[in-house]
């Protein structure tokens, strides 16, 4: 009986590749037709289908395909060992995906822009999370400083790369966080890519260009550059003023309501040092959005490439409470949105969402339905600047070939 029951086992590999080959032989071919019809019937998702990339978009996982192309790539940065105080962003990007479950290409469309950024001329794909150590925070920032280079060396589509429009030719990142510290590794990568220090447009509570030796420690030296807790998410900026990352006299705090270290205003002096001007919260009181938007814009202009930098405890935490550093007294949702739309004439190369940490959200999902908005509103404004430079490409070239025929 053994032996039976041996000898099958050995014919049943056969068998099931004869019948599986049988069954290839008898399937006719596809139609194009027939393949438009399955796509039609079953090509799309609703809010709470499919699984959860952001709104719906295409998943590839970019850093391991670099044949794939984008203009804009969503990258995941799931990090969180660099924080002062609770955590949990490790699993923000995971939140920000399914608090964007209701943005579909079906119904992207934006009224305030006129377009759907999900439609326009940009190639838009879900590059997956980078994976991130967390054990070691040497190694999680080598990790990240690699990645962010990569896909920074990728390639935008060939109709972007072919096209005369500058603002096309290098793909955007829009990365979803994880803690703040992970600008540190994108700034480094921009500035690989771009040849040159980046002006930042930082959203936030909070400064995060403290001297790392701010924070009190008899362990450490605070002379010694290589001290691994120097990594952090309220120092990364000054990190990267070190590393000559940031366009010094370019750069934006808005939104701040931080207390500050000792019994001096020296962290301001220290913040100015490194180039940057501060928007408190309360200005919205005396100058307005439309006030704010202009303190930006004369600061920044729209040439020198922007990285924009948004953690999420820029909001209020009545509205946005699942965040590692709350602060109360912030901005509404809907007022960050409007200084976000009235400064997308800027040249933003790269953006951030960061410090939405869901399990302080309870069971509203707040944090992560506001990080995700204020993604699509940054995704709008990235393709509406693509289009309004290719509307303007045209008209400079007709103005070039006519002086030449002057000539």
């Amino acid at each position: 009986m053994f032996l039976l029951s041996a000898a099958l086992l050995t014919l049943l590999p056969r068998f099931v590749v004869t019948h599986a080959t049988h069954h290839v032989q008898d399937q006719e071919p596809f139609t194009q037709s027939h393949l438009d019809e399955l796509e039609r019937k079953w090509g799309t998702d609703w809010g709470f289908s499919g699984i959860s990339t952001f709104a719906h978009l295409p998943h590839i996982r970019c850093l391991s395909h670099p044949k794939t192309d984008y203009d804009i790539g969503i990258i995941g940065a799931p990090f969180d060992t660099a924080v002062s105080y609770r955590p949990g962003a490790r699993f923000g990007p995971r939140a920000i995906r399914a608090g964007s479950s209701r943005q579909t290409s079906f119904r992207g469309y934006n009224p305030r822009a006129n377009l759907n950024p999900y439609t326009s001329w940009a190639k838009i794909v879900d590059c997956g999370d980078i994976p991130i150590t967390p054990f070691d925070n040497a190694l999680a920032l080598r990790q990240m400083s690699e990645a962010f280079i990569e896909l920074g060396g990728r390639s935008s589509t060939p109709e972007s790369r072919s096209s005369p429009t500058s603002y096309l030719h290098k793909p955007k990142l829009l990365t979803l966080g994880g803690d703040h510290s992970i600008a540190l590794p994108a700034l480094r990568a921009l500035k690989h890519a771009y040849g040159q220090p980046i002006a930042v447009v930082h959203f936030d509570a909070h400064l995060d260009t403290w001297h790392p030796a701010k924070y009190p420690s008899a362990w450490i030296d605070p002379d010694d550059p290589t001290t691994q807790s120097f990594f952090n998410h309220g120092s990364m900026f000054w990190i990267a003023a070190t590393e000559g990352l940031i366009a010094n006299g370019s750069s934006v705090h808005a939104g701040l309501r931080t207390r500050l270290s000792g019994d001096e205003p020296e962290d301001f002096d220290d913040d100015s040092s490194q180039g940057w001007i501060r928007i408190s919260t309360d200005d919205i009181d005396d100058i307005g959005v439309k006030g704010v938007i202009k303190s930006i814009m004369d600061r920044v202009g729209n040439d020198v490439p922007v990285y924009l930098s948004i953690d999420i405890d820029v909001i209020d935490p009545g509205l946005a409470p699942g965040t590692g550093t709350p602060e109360p007294g912030g901005w509404t949702t809907r007022e960050l949105i409007r200084i976000l739309r009235g400064i997308e004439e800027m040249n933003v190369v790269g953006a951030d969402i960061v410090e939405v940490s869901p399990a302080y959200d309870g069971g509203t999902e707040a944090t992560g339905l506001a990080a995700a908005q204020i993604a699509y509103e940054v995704l709008t404004s990235i393709v509406r600047k693509g289009l309004i430079e290719q509307a303007k490409t045209p008209v400079e070239a007709e103005v070039e070939e006519k002086g030449k025929d002057e000539l």
